[in-house]
């Protein structure tokens, strides 16, 4: 039998071509790349070119490098330097490019400064492009939350307890040795008063520990272990009063914040490799979607989801001019300051309130059969009935603050004689008389998002949260590996987000 020898196709690597190709007929009619560049040709992007001023040696066309940066998120490629490289090597870039070979820090320099006040409006246009073909709602959407981690250093972090506490030391230790200074000084009145902690500052304290030498410096009567200390006082207290001042103010309202990001706020994440609840630097991300297209988003450096709408639908309302018609969300946002803010701009919303799940079901209402709001409540008498039958009478009413400064009204209630009472302990676990807390525009709240929720159109919402808006997170965050943000600040991981949220509303028009 003859042997038989493979057969390959021909190949000429160094063939020279009396025709060669273009670019556009070595990229597919389907090509994303196509698509990426449709959109940024049609959209106005007036705002990106304002950005450049008539001066300086000429620039690369932000068309250019807008579309290049673009794709780059599209395919999961975010580094200046690799889209340098693809600008020279990947064929859809240079056809995008147009075989322009813009270096690493023209393109770093394009996204962290010229498109600091450009891309959102080039976002808008591209919603507003994409809702005019029909894809997507800007009136019905649905909002939910993500944390990303900071490009920060985990272990150079600044906690406010911990400057609350050193402050008060610093007290401490002050009001020791002016109380000191006190027993051997020979004219009392020269002293000065202590600073108190609403006094506390460089100047209070300089102006301190400046008289508090005067006086025991070169007094013979004072040991040198007191000498000592207040020589360290001296070196040390003004110094770290103006740190602690200057920590303050970069923390504001936060409980901590990152040295290598002064933007980012320690958080927990879902994504714990080490399993110990390590918090980390990060940025709550928050978006509203329509079927899985972004149309809304914003950058906050607060943890919870709650204080974080007010601003989320100010946004929507700066990008469309008007609110959105229905707003659907999870339990994380069922506050009254929210459910009054919805309520205010006429937002149908489908909100759940942090017990709602729990109170569809029987068995947990027939496990707290005492709880507050399975009490009667007796109209006329403006009173509620306990268990036994008891009136619990109105005893005042009390205002209270949340972290955000919303102001909430709160009715009390309390009962007689519950010290004879043979539910005591059962009812419930406090010494005196039971005393419970109502706010009435709360549970008017609660009761108006309980009927919502349980319509037919509440249900759809409902079901329809789960599989629009937490499936954008999933794709951005497992398919296309982006876990932690590349630049560090507010300002620019705004402008990174805003490119992921355009390339992501590319990639679906795509499929």
């Amino acid at each position: 039998m003859a042997n038989k020898k493979p057969v390959f196709k021909p190949y000429y690597q160094h063939q020279l071509m009396a025709f060669p190709p273009t670019f556009d007929e070595l990229i597919p009619a389907d090509h994303t790349v196509r698509l990426v560049d449709k959109i940024i040709n049609v959209i106005n992007v007036e705002p990106l070119l304002n950005a450049y001023h008539i001066r300086g040696a000429s620039n690369y066309h932000p068309i250019l490098l807008l579309k290049v940066l673009v794709y780059g998120y599209v395919t999961n490629t975010y580094s200046s330097r690799k889209l340098a490289i693809a600008c020279r090597e990947n064929v859809p870039f240079m056809w995008l490019s147009g075989m322009s070979k813009p270096d690493h820090n023209t393109i770093n320099r394009f996204r962290g400064v010229r498109l600091k006040h450009a891309l959102r409006s080039v976002f808008e246009e591209v919603v507003k492009y994409l809702a005019e073909e029909g894809l997507l709602s800007i009136d019905e959407v649905y909002t939910d939350g993500t944390k990303i981690e900071a490009n920060a250093n985990k272990y150079t972090f600044v906690w406010k307890k911990s400057i609350q506490t050193n402050k008060a030391k610093m007290q401490k230790q002050l009001d020791e040795i002016w109380n000191y200074a006190q027993s051997v000084a020979t004219v009392e009145d020269l002293l000065p008063e202590p600073p108190t902690a609403k006094t506390v500052s460089p100047q209070s304290i300089q102006a301190t520990v400046d008289k508090l030498n005067e006086v025991l410096a070169n007094n013979d009567q004072v040991d040198k272990k007191t000498k000592a200390k207040l020589h360290y006082l001296t070196k040390n207290y003004p110094e770290a009063i103006g740190k602690y001042k200057h920590q303050e103010e970069i923390l504001a309202e936060r409980n901590s914040y990152s040295k290598s990001d002064p933007d980012a706020t320690f958080m927990r994440m879902k994504e714990d490799h080490m399993r110990n609840g390590q918090l980390k630097p990060a940025y709550n991300v928050q978006i509203s979607t329509s079927n899985q297209f972004i149309v809304n988003y914003t950058i906050h450096s607060n943890p919870t989801d709650t204080l974080t709408l007010k601003s989320h639908l100010e946004q929507h309302e700066n990008s469309f001019n008007r609110p959105p018609k229905t707003l659907t969300a999870d339990a994380g946002y069922g506050s009254e300051e929210n459910y009054a803010l919805l309520e205010q701009k006429q937002v149908e919303s489908f909100v759940k309130f942090n017990m709602f799940d729990k109170q569809q079901n029987t068995h947990y209402n027939q496990k707290y059969p005492f709880a507050a709001n399975q009490l009667f409540y007796h109209e006329q008498k403006d009173a509620y009935i306990c268990p036994m039958g008891q009136s619990m009478e109105f005893v005042g009413i009390v205002k209270k603050r949340t972290a955000s400064g919303f102001e909430q009204q709160v009715r009390r209630y309390q009962a007689k004689n519950c010290n004879n009472c043979p539910l005591n302990g059962a009812c419930h676990k406090s010494k005196g008389d039971r005393l419970i807390e109502i706010n009435e525009n709360l549970q008017r709240h609660k009761q108006k998002a309980h009927h919502l929720l349980n319509t037919e159109q509440g249900i759809r919402h409902r079901k329809k949260r789960c599989h629009d808006v937490e499936p954008v997170f999933a794709n951005i965050k497992q398919n296309h590996g982006f876990r932690r943000f590349m630049l560090r600040g507010k300002q620019k991981v705004e402008i990174e987000w805003g490119l992921l949220a355009i390339a992501q509303n590319i990639r679906k028009k795509a499929a």
